[in-house]
């Protein structure tokens, strides 16, 4: 039995359908991301687990007893919120105290616990500051210390890190990870942050409309979309319409794609999709070549991203930034057929 297990829930706003019929069980100790766009129930679905708000319909369970019914303050959940949602004018010892205070433990005890937990997210020192002049790392930092300061059945983070810097997020986002995986609490993780996702979960959940698209590890969300959403909505992805011409091979618009799929039968509609970093450029006489107009470049660094035009559809890829192609010329690229995949294995 799953620390979490959600069956069947749903939950509406008038005649909107905010959740649907999602199931979906969370393991002991294992960190789960709810992934998706804005608007696709991902929020609605934690704060449905957090008891803020009640499933119309379906069953929320703890440790395998229902919890439709239990106030948020008797769940065991320990929440950190966008917008760190901490008490301005209580300083920082007392802020993460506050849920142990309400729970009624002693003074003393208290006080140790606050200790360590300031400890585990390496903020002590600051015990006697008010939010207000601490960073917005160190607020954030605070607030995930008050959660862990209750040591709670399940952590809850509605997208914790969107209100940081680009460089801050990704720091703080790997002190998370390695607090939970050192604690080993279930965690469940909202946000629409791609990297995010794929960096910190043991599986992830991509949403979209209220229902689940996928659950796999980061690999296989990545690697293995199930449907064209998925495929589309997680990382740089090329994905084309065309048909099986048997043995592996598929004719598309771009050109003849190869596989390593050599099962699915001559004349059948297919999707297939890889991925930026997967394009190779190539030489002339190269077998399967794509004849590429380039229409973009994007430095990022290490690589550049680069926009190209095949048969009249654009297309993704990743090369090294050293000698950049310009806007304008004319390249060959292949994909080799272990890199080709069928979206949901169709």
């Amino acid at each position: 039995m799953g620390a979490l297990r959600l069956s069947g829930i749903g939950r509406s706003f008038g005649d909107f359908a905010a959740v649907s019929d999602l199931s979906l069980d969370v393991a002991d100790g294992e960190f789960v991301t709810l992934l998706g766009p804005s608007g696709c129930g991902k929020t609605t679905t934690l704060r449905m687990v957090a008891g803020f708000i009640s499933p119309d319909r379906g069953e929320i369970a703890f440790d395998g007893e229902r919890i439709n019914a239990v106030p948020p303050h008797r769940r065991d959940t320990g929440m950190v919120f966008q917008s760190y949602a901490l008490f301005p004018h209580m300083i920082v010892a007392d802020n993460v105290g506050f849920g142990l205070r309400m729970r009624g433990m002693p003074a003393e005890p208290r006080r140790e616990r606050i200790a360590e937990s300031l400890a585990m997210v390496n903020l002590v020192g600051l015990e006697r500051r008010r939010p207000g002049e601490l960073s917005g790392g160190q607020q954030q930092r605070v607030a995930l210390a008050r959660a862990i300061a209750i040591r709670p059945q399940i952590l809850l983070f509605d997208e914790p890190l969107s209100n940081l810097d680009a460089r801050l997020r990704e720091k703080v986002r790997l002190e998370i990870r390695e607090l939970q995986r050192r604690l080993g609490i279930t965690t469940l993780y909202v946000t629409h942050d791609q990297a995010e996702a794929l960096a910190m979960s043991d599986r992830i959940v991509v949403m979209d409309a209220g229902r689940i698209e996928q659950v796999g590890t980061p690999d296989e969300i990545y690697r293995s979309p199930a449907t064209r959403f998925v495929a589309d909505f997680v990382g740089a992805a090329n994905i084309v319409d065309g048909h099986s011409l048997g043995e592996g091979v598929f004719k598309t618009k771009v050109g003849t794609l190869r596989t390593l799929d050599r099962n699915v039968p001559a004349g059948k509609p297919v999707t297939l999709i890889w991925r930026a970093e997967d394009m190779q450029r190539a030489g002339a006489g190269t077998p399967d070549i794509h004849d590429a107009r380039v229409s973009g470049v994007v430095y990022h660094g290490g690589f550049v991203e680069v926009i190209v035009e095949v048969a009249g559809e654009l297309l993704r890829a990743q090369l090294p930034s050293d000698t950049p192609p310009r806007v304008g010329d004319r390249i060959g690229f292949v994909v080799p057929a272990e890199r080709v995949r069928l979206v949901g294995g169709s």
